[in-house]
């Protein structure tokens, strides 16, 4: 009776007694290439030993798929990853296919921990939500799964990666405030450490530049909150810098600095218009005027990232990062001039 009541061996099992990773173990057992003659007879002896099914232990036709993906994110809290997380289940769903979790909490040993883990449950294909632009390091080939890398794409341009068009959100700033009479435009810029922030910056100074303009005052790096939104904008003040509009590139930053131009008797937007960005509702319809913001379209990038992993699941892969476009989303703090 004990022994019926013995546990199936899995993947990972073989793994941790041959002391390799999950994608080791199976590229062993099936017989693919890049890996030592050493390691594959480990990996053989270890199966042996487990009494590892034969028929899973590799020389099998292809794998048949299970409808179950993989989705692992960095960030179960934040405002971005929720969306893409919608957005991507609804996809999933639409293609009959059901998902298996992750909270990596922007670890990276937690992250290849959910990785093996959901290799060993044998889903079909995995999601990579990151929770910051900058580019991530590739989790390599040798899961022997798809992947699709969203929000942060990977470095590998041979990955298959989906992400916002942060430079073109720098334009569409820009051009939304020349639309509506600015001319003196100054930018008001998170952290440099942020490949938005770059891009978004390159994006606005490329529009200004197509009408003649430069940017009122000095472009500034800081926080990505409303303290430095306000520090930011008194300095443009003291400074007597001649600006009637400003690029903010978060809503906390356009939160902090309409706070520092109400303080000097500023009128928003008739004497200074202001937009900002990510389109986050706590902040932009709380705003007094109601905030004008770029949206990161989040819940479109969940579900052409997983569109793509469908596609790369049945034999159609996509390489390279994608770039899907933001939207300007218009309120009060940005309404043309009279």
């Amino acid at each position: 009776m004990a022994d019926s009541a013995k546990s199936v061996v899995h993947l990972e099992d073989v793994a941790a007694l041959a002391d390799v990773s999950v994608a080791t173990a199976s590229k062993a057992l099936n017989n693919k290439p890049r890996i030592s003659a050493e390691t594959r007879l480990r990996v053989q002896q270890a199966a042996k030993k487990l009494k590892y099914p034969a028929k899973q232990s590799g020389r099998v036709s292809p794998k048949k798929k299970t409808g179950v993906i993989g989705l692992i994110t960095s960030d179960l809290q934040g405002r971005f990853s929720t969306p893409i997380l919608i957005g991507a289940e609804n996809e999933f769903r639409a293609h009959s296919a059901s998902v298996l979790l992750a909270n990596a909490r922007g670890d990276d040993v937690l992250e290849r921990e959910h990785v093996a883990k959901l290799l060993s449950l044998e889903v079909d294909g995995l999601l990579i939500v990151q929770c910051k632009t900058n580019p991530r390091p590739s989790l390599g080939k040798n899961c022997n799964v798809p992947l699709v890398y969203v929000y942060g794409p990977s470095s590998d341009n041979d990955d298959c990666s989906v992400a916002c068009d942060n430079v073109e959100a720098g334009r569409t700033a820009v051009n939304h405030l020349i639309s509506c009479g600015r001319r003196r435009i100054a930018i008001i810029a998170g952290d440099e450490t942020y490949t938005a922030t770059d891009d978004r910056t390159k994006g606005a100074l490329e529009a200004l530049a197509e009408f003649g303009l430069e940017p009122a005052g000095p472009i500034r790096y800081g926080r990505w909150d409303e303290n430095w939104g306000r520090a930011a904008t008194r300095l443009l003040l003291d400074q007597d810098v001649d600006f009637d509009a400003v690029v903010c590139q978060s809503d906390q930053l356009a939160r902090g600095c309409i706070d520092a131009l109400k303080e000097r008797g500023l009128r928003i937007p008739d004497d200074v218009a202001v937009i900002g960005h990510d389109n986050w509702s706590i902040l932009t319809t709380s705003s007094r005027p109601p905030l004008t913001s770029i949206d990161n379209n989040t819940e479109l990038l969940g579900r052409v990232a997983a569109r793509y992993l469908i596609d790369a699941i049945n034999g159609n892969p996509h390489h390279g990062v994608e770039y899907l476009p933001c939207k300007l989303i218009q309120r009060e703090s940005t309404l043309p001039l009279d």
